[in-house]
């Protein structure tokens, strides 16, 4: 199986431990473990936010690529619109997780991150052709999107699931 190793490989991508650390210590230094940083983490539900705000663009961008298969081009457009306008909470949501990860988990996250921006920018660029008319170059940057969702979900799935980013975070007692 490829993409295991692939995945696994991720954790050892040294060169972007500068950048990272730089990400994740503007961070800290910004939320500082205030009122906004429980907030953005997920102390109001006991567990990481991220993995639920990402739901809505992701399904907004999954929902567009469905629409478009369909011929549905206006409301593939109008989805795409709704997934690139909450993608930024989903990062930000993301960012204050990422303040408190590990070296092997930032390197990671930092990957997922990148995977993302790149999601984003192909979304945008959808929207952007879609608006000038230019459907099917439009649906073109839509799956490139669709594809850099996929690598960046993959990461984001490694890094909680096989690193254990976020787990136990919001439990109580010194069992955890």
């Amino acid at each position: 199986m490829m993409l295991p190793r692939l995945l696994r490989a991720s954790e050892s991508v040294h060169r972007i431990d500068g950048v990272a650390e730089t990400i994740a210590q503007r961070a800290r230094r910004l939320l500082r473990n205030n009122t906004a940083d429980r907030l953005l983490r997920g102390s109001w539900i006991g567990h990481p936010a991220h993995p639920l705000v990402v739901t809505v663009p992701i399904g907004a961008w999954v929902c567009s690529a469905a629409f478009d298969a369909l011929g549905d081009r206006d409301t593939a457009r109008r989805l795409i619109a709704i997934g690139s306008l909450t993608a930024p909470a989903a990062a930000v949501t993301g960012l204050a997780e990422f303040a408190r990860l590990s070296t092997v988990q930032r390197r990671v996250g930092a990957l997922h991150l990148a995977a993302n921006v790149v999601a984003q920018t192909c979304y945008l660029t959808s929207h952007r052709c879609r608006r000038r008319g230019s459907h099917g170059t439009g649906t073109l940057w839509s799956l490139l999107g669709l594809a850099a969702v996929a690598a960046g979900g993959a990461l984001g799935g490694h890094l909680s699931y096989a690193l254990g980013a976020g787990v136990y975070e919001w439990q109580e007692g010194p069992e955890h």
